[in-house]
């Protein structure tokens, strides 16, 4: 990471920022809440944001949005990887140049390897300078969505893009230190090229609940019974997220005690999991919510006793961890070094993969109560220091100035 200068406020000048995002912005999960809380951050300190993204999605108030076109044969794409969204791109890449010479953007924030393109090919042509934003490997994510397998042809194909964006982009911002390092041992890019900013949360909003009447009316309006334990999990359904290992863990509990329910918020896939949830009789003990809106995210979590993180992807961040943190839930995940980076030495760890082993972590967790306050005291303090958005909402200012000083020096040197 390169050394930078403390930043003033009142000494950097507001700044346009176009941000390029090559998904259905906003959608309630992941990156978006990245994308988010940054674009927020930002006008916090007197910048103005613009982004451009796909036709669907919501747009949060407050931050101007250039969306695509939609294409006709695949009008409700939200989330994953698909051969479509090379046709969303172009759209994407068309929206984002038109909207050049009515932002004039002072510097383009890519985020996402398909953005970062996008991004490489406007800032070459406009001289504006580029940060690119990734949250994982490209072909690593494909490979987790079943969209190509390892040993094909389109794996190398794509395996060569990404080489070439991760070696060309001018910086990089990684939300976690694991991408950081694989950037520079296997892409062989160099370290000041690249800065770790991890993924956030605001910890005045993410806070544990007051268990009183209203807090006992939400969890009884959700369905669940007032003795039970509440297993919570928010985020995307998904094979790579793990959702079936967590139904299979949730069996495995359900048929030894009857004082547990699971509480199983996000999207996609709703259906299919439930239907899963049936097969293995445990539908009585779930509660599928289907996407909740991120701001009533703090509430849904809030009914949780303990929650899980089975997410089986190596590369990606698991910002869903950090809300948990927040929240003051002691949390079960499986152990992946991106658990670890957020966790420490406060999470509990499942073998990867391993839904038994998953069963028998949350097992631990819901029968020592005194291990659960524990926990949750801990990681609350540990996500108030080091994952506030103020420090990486300074880190990515900090880069903006040194990148447009660069172009600067750069222009007089011609």
């Amino acid at each position: 990471m390169p050394e930078l200068e403390p930043l003033s406020g009142a000494a950097e000048g507001a700044r346009r920022v176009l941000m390029i995002a090559p998904t259905s912005f906003f959608a309630d999960y992941g990156c978006h809440v990245r994308i988010l809380e940054e674009a927020r951050y930002l006008q916090s300190r007197g910048h103005q944001v613009a982004i451009a993204t796909y036709h669907n999605g919501r747009d949060p108030k407050g931050l101007m949005i250039y969306r695509t076109l939609s294409i006709p044969w695949r009008s409700a794409y939200e989330v994953g990887s698909s051969r479509h969204k090379i046709a969303f791109d172009l759209l994407l890449g068309a929206r984002a140049a038109l909207c050049m010479p009515q932002w004039r953007p002072d510097i383009i924030h890519s985020h996402l390897h398909e953005g970062a393109l996008i991004g490489l090919a406007l800032s070459k042509v406009c001289g504006c300078p580029l940060v690119c934003d990734l949250q994982g490997s490209l072909t690593a994510e494909m490979v987790d969505h079943g969209f190509v397998r390892q040993d094909s042809r389109a794996y190398r194909a794509f395996y060569r893009l990404e080489t070439f964006i991760n070696c060309t982009a001018p910086h990089i911002l990684t939300s976690t230190q694991q991408t950081a390092d694989l950037l520079h041992k296997e892409f062989g890019r160099a370290p000041e090229r690249i800065s770790y900013v991890p993924d956030c949360v605001n910890t005045d909003v993410f806070a544990p609940p007051v268990r009183d009447d209203t807090w006992r009316a939400h969890k009884a309006a959700m369905g669940i019974p007032p003795e039970r334990k509440v297993v919570a999990y928010l985020g995307l359904l998904a094979d790579y997220q793990g959702t079936g290992h967590l139904l299979q863990a949730a069996a495995r509990l359900c048929r030894q005690r009857d004082d547990l329910h699971f509480l199983i918020a996000g999207f996609p896939n709703v259906d299919r999991y439930q239907e899963q949830a049936r097969r293995l009789g445990i539908g009585d003990r779930c509660t599928f919510t289907g996407r909740v809106p991120y701001g009533q995210a703090p509430d849904v979590l809030g009914l949780g006793d303990v929650a899980v993180s089975p997410k089986l992807s190596s590369t990606e961040g698991a910002g869903k961890l950090l809300n948990y943190m927040a929240v003051g839930l002691p949390t079960v995940a499986f152990d992946l070094p991106v658990s670890h980076e957020y966790l420490g030495e406060d999470g509990v760890y499942a073998t990867a993969g391993d839904s038994d082993s998953l069963a028998q972590s949350l097992a631990l967790l819901l029968d020592d109560a005194a291990m659960r306050q524990d926990l949750a005291e801990r990681l609350r303090r540990r996500v108030q220091r080091h994952y506030a958005w103020s420090s990486s909402g300074e880190l990515i200012l900090q880069i903006y100035r040194m990148l447009c000083n660069n172009q600067r020096r750069k222009r007089r040197s011609r």
